[in-house]
């Protein structure tokens, strides 16, 4: 067997269809086809269920699958190994972002890529589970999710910043006239949330939840941007991440409220596989926000 063939594997597991796979390999599908059949024959194995259409996978070849994609992971991580003695650690690096995260995420990217100009960078918006998986199965390098509010597994974790929460609202909005807001009352209002696939929803639904109250949201986005735009357009309110507005402003017309009784805050951080080896750009990256100033991610008290 070769990396090709279990590139082509990758990738017709990914794609779940021979043609896409084939054209995402940059070959005919006659040769990818092949290639599958050839793997087939040297293990003795029926890894495609058969059909006029692709129609999954057998058994075996889901354990010939977790095994591949174990391959060309170390197959990359000895690549960047001796780019890294060479001339300098170079290739692609891929991180998973929490949608709440991806307005401070520059501030890990950008002084990564000053210190290894050779290394492209690959920003991707998942949601915690996603990023999980994409960890475990050598899809993504990093991740900057929560990490203290759902577990976590197989990973090696780094705080980043404190993540707590604002009402966002329209500044003729009756509640913008007071400081902050309890839970409690906001949940009464007509609210924007994220949905629920979204991490920071259930987290926002837990601290409901707590407090005895169950709010109906009148409209549900998984865009955090869609949050600002829907407050400061619409006749909902919003419950945001700090590091949002104070990255982006208050959108016009609006004001934001600290959200008390209870105070919530949550520790969103960088995880990497815990593996040995650690891939160099993993590694790199892990080591490299030692040096990142906190202070400038952590929100204000206020806006």
């Amino acid at each position: 067997m070769v990396f090709k063939q279990f590139v082509y594997l990758v990738a017709l597991a990914r794609e779940q269809h021979f043609g896409r796979a084939a054209a995402a390999c940059n070959v005919s599908q006659p040769t990818l086809s092949a290639a599958i059949r050839q793997m087939e024959a040297e293990l003795h194995i029926p890894i495609v269920e058969r059909g006029h259409r692709f129609n999954g996978l057998t058994a075996e070849g889901h354990v010939v699958l977790e095994h591949a994609k174990r391959v060309l992971a170390e197959r990359d991580m000895m690549q960047q190994s001796l780019d890294e003695m060479g001339q300098g650690l170079s290739g692609r690096l891929r991180i998973g972002a929490i949608p709440t995260a991806l307005p401070v995420i520059s501030m890990v990217s950008s002084p990564f890529y000053e210190r290894f100009p050779k290394v492209s960078i690959t920003v991707l918006s998942l949601n915690s589970q996603e990023i999980q998986h994409g960890i475990s199965n050598f899809e993504i390098d990093a991740g900057i999710t929560y990490l203290d509010n759902e577990p976590l597994s197989h990973v090696r974790a780094k705080p980043l910043y404190v993540e707590d929460y604002f009402f966002l609202t329209k500044a003729t909005n009756p509640a913008a006239a007071a400081n902050a807001i309890s839970w409690s009352d906001a949940a009464d209002l007509p609210l924007c949330l994220l949905t629920p696939d979204m991490q920071n929803r259930r987290i926002v639904d837990g601290v409901f939840r707590s407090i005895g109250k169950t709010p109906k949201p009148a409209m549900e986005t998984n865009s955090i941007f869609n949050l600002c735009s829907h407050a400061s357009a619409g006749n909902w309110s919003a419950i945001v991440p700090g590091q949002l507005l104070k990255f982006f402003g208050l959108p016009h017309g609006t004001k934001a409220l600290p959200l008390i009784d209870p105070q919530v805050h949550r520790t969103v951080g960088l995880i990497v596989a815990d593996r040995e080896p650690l891939s160099p750009l993993a590694r790199s990256l892990f080591v490299m926000t030692r040096s990142i100033d906190l202070a400038k991610i952590n929100a204000p008290q206020g806006f």
